[in-house]
């Protein structure tokens, strides 16, 4: 029997393009990833780039109805989440760039995370997720700092909602975060540079520590 490479799924949310910390963390780990699975195969989706649909009335409730009970519109929104469903469950290694976005995650994650709650990610009869059992690595950047004793504690309220969004899939997230990202850029922010540059190298140093082989 021969056995399948090892898979990566890559998956980009932020709008910032080449000014993105998100995106410069997802090609750091994806790079990493690949360096230590030669031979690996990768798929990469852009969410930001070809957003996904939101789930509206038209064929958002495509989850609760009959396959054979369809409407166009149903059918072809079922068949994007099967899709959708089918890319992480052929990758051993999920990798999701999270930007926050105005307190949040970005609509288009959102919309991700709507369209693997269903068939294919649940079982029917158990309600047991189907997609636990893989590597799921968030890399997540916020401008500014969300910690505990910031003023703004708790007001990140991306990073707490993705593991319970996803739970009923069985996909359990790491997160690898850096903050403070708009230090640099905002002059009230100035005196906070270091401990930018600081969290953005404590992120780089855990993606390049992330599939280190283990000493022998």
């Amino acid at each position: 029997m021969v056995k399948e490479m090892p898979h990566l799924l890559h998956i980009d949310s932020s709008i910032q393009g080449e000014r993105s910390v998100t995106r410069r963390l997802t090609a750091r780990a994806a790079a990493a990833w690949r360096a230590a699975h030669p031979g690996g195969t990768v798929t990469y989706r852009d969410l930001a780039a070809e957003p996904l649909p939101h789930l509206d009335a038209a064929g958002g409730l495509a989850r609760l109805v009959p396959p054979d009970e369809h409407t166009p519109e149903q059918a072809e929104s079922f068949e994007l989440s099967q899709v959708l469903i089918g890319e992480v469950k052929r990758a051993d290694t999920v990798l999701l760039g999270l930007p926050l976005y105005n307190y949040g995650a970005p609509s288009i994650v959102k919309s991700w995370v709507d369209h693997l709650i269903g068939p294919g990610a649940i079982d029917p009869g158990t309600g047991e997720g189907l997609l636990g059992g893989r590597e799921f690595l968030v890399l997540a950047a916020r401008g500014g700092g969300y910690g505990e004793g910031a003023p703004r504690e708790g007001w990140d309220h991306a990073e707490p909602w993705l593991p319970h969004g996803l739970s009923a899939t069985g996909l359990e997230p790491r997160f690898i975060t850096a903050e403070l990202t708009l230090a640099r850029s905002t002059p009230a922010m100035a005196e906070l540079i270091p401990l930018a540059e600081e969290s953005l190298a404590a992120a780089e140093r855990g993606i390049d520590a992330l599939w280190v082989p283990a000493p022998v």
